[in-house]
């Protein structure tokens, strides 16, 4: 079920909100427990018992964790159990994701030497990247201390599952929401005032804007190789990272305003990342969950930036490394990460890391920060490497061969007008954002846009949604 198919808008998401409405607040919990497995089981089928096995397994492993100050002779058993439970997780993760990837491998080195190696093909489970992070941070979190383990099953099924996040994040980190999953609510009309015009933005993003950018994508980076043009390439680069960003972005928005409006206060994802004038400050920016995550559970347990530059620039690498392979199963990923992370040990390195004092330098930095994302997104986009490389060659060589017959076609009027509109967020300043100021913020200007995105932009999306014309979240693949 997705966030933008008419039976979650018109059936699914109101008896929900209904529900946690008129129900006693001390059901909130379990409605959301229950609707999520539902939300779950409709498009992931018999994939929903290996989230709850992955469930029960890191629930009951919650209370052995915990320190003890009294028992130090525990430690050592609790890093055991700590590892273990960390390596159920990851064994999940990597023989349902990355099992196809390695037997390909296996498979093409074998035939170097005339042998054979069978390829596993397996399907993915929807958000299992998502939901093996949030078991990680859960059992980290209580082995640090920083929050107790959760004895209700069905807070613990709450926070796992919530559906708003389940398939595609923000990626809540347990002691981000530990605080909130008690059942104290008071205010829930004004929840659902404050996180429906936020849900709404999220849908024009992505029914109004992304959606119509993706045939536009689709006809750019399936253009043959050999009929690739200057024109094409960048046309495909710059409106796949505008449909990138209004797909991704949009699913966070209508996440955070959904657990809004069922009385969770969810993670920032989003800060107009377009507006970053380094690669560092992108990161700051794009994807924040993610980046928290692995600053959290990687970065920082590796050393950070203590122990010297060269550890610094190792730990970085590793970091985006896994990044990358955490998006798929794909050597293009792979090659995404490792550019990120070349990108940021470079500007690290030489000092351009940090913002230019003069207002020129700032403008250079920005376009040229700008145009080192749109290119790694050709990797993230293009189905191979092979033709990521032809891709970015004709972006670096002027022609005047313009656009093929079936790019053309794409290219309509109205997808014209949609991509100049979108390419605004190239211009606009880093904030204020506009995902937390529709809000939160009690002035006129704030007031005027929630009322416009509610009825006129929500309206409209609507009606794209009810005629058909939508499609899965992009980050639904990973």
């Amino acid at each position: 079920m997705s966030f933008v198919s008419p039976l979650f808008l018109w059936y699914f998401m109101p008896a929900v909100l209904v529900a946690v409405l008129v129900l006693p607040r001390s059901w909130r919990n379990g409605i959301v427990a229950v609707g999520s497995l539902i939300f779950y089981a409709t498009g992931a089928g018999a994939f929903t018992l290996l989230l709850l096995a992955c469930m029960v397994v890191n629930y009951a492993a919650g209370p052995a964790l915990e320190p003890d100050p009294w028992s130090p002779r525990l430690q050592s058993r609790r890093r055991t159990l700590l590892i273990c439970v960390i390596a159920f997780d990851l064994s999940i993760l990597l023989v349902w994701k990355y099992a196809g990837f390695a037997t390909e491998q296996i498979a093409w080195f074998a035939q170097l030497f005339g042998g054979d190696f069978p390829i596993a093909e397996l399907a993915l489970p929807i958000g299992i990247s998502f939901f093996t992070f949030h078991h990680i941070s859960y059992v980290v979190d209580i082995y640090r201390g920083e929050r107790a383990a959760l004895r209700n099953p069905v807070a613990f099924g709450t926070y796992i599952s919530m559906f708003p996040q389940l398939a595609a994040g923000p990626i809540v980190r347990y002691h981000e929401i530990a605080d909130q999953l008690p059942q104290h609510r008071s205010h829930r009309l004004d929840d659902i005032a404050a996180g429906f015009p936020r849900f709404a933005l999220g849908l024009c993003k992505k029914a109004v804007i992304a959606d119509s950018l993706a045939p536009l994508v689709d006809a750019c980076f399936s253009t043959p190789s050999d009929d690739m043009t200057f024109a094409i390439a960048w046309l495909g680069a710059i409106a796949y990272t505008l449909q990138l960003y209004f797909d991704f972005s949009g699913y966070s928005d209508m996440a955070i305003g959904l657990g809004r409006m069922l009385g969770f206060r969810l993670p920032e994802n989003f800060a107009r990342p377009y507006s970053s004038v380094t690669v560092t400050e992108f990161w700051r920016r794009w994807h924040m969950s993610l980046s928290r995550w692995f600053r959290d559970y990687v970065y920082i347990p590796l050393g950070g930036n203590r122990g010297g530059a060269a550890k610094t620039y190792r730990n970085l690498w590793i970091v985006f490394l896994l990044t990358g392979f955490w998006h798929g199963a794909a050597w293009t990923y792979v090659v995404w990460g490792v550019y990120h992370g070349v990108l940021l040990v470079v500007e690290r390195a030489t000092g351009r890391d940090r913002t230019p004092h003069t207002p020129g330098a700032r403008v250079g930095r920005r376009v040229l920060t700008l145009v080192l994302v749109i290119v790694g997104w050709v990797f993230f986009r293009a189905p191979d490497l092979g033709y990521a490389f032809t891709m970015i060659g004709n972006m670096l060589l002027p022609d005047f061969t313009g656009l093929t017959e079936v790019v053309g076609a794409a290219f309509t009027n109205q997808r014209l007008v949609l991509l100049l509109l979108a390419l605004v967020v190239f211009f606009l300043p880093a904030s204020p954002v506009t995902g937390p100021l529709l809000e939160s913020a009690r002035t006129k200007p704030a007031a005027a846009l929630r009322v416009t995105v509610m009825t006129v932009g929500a309206l409209y999306a609507a009606i794209l949604v009810a005629t058909g014309t939508f499609s899965p979240f992009l980050y639904y693949q990973f």
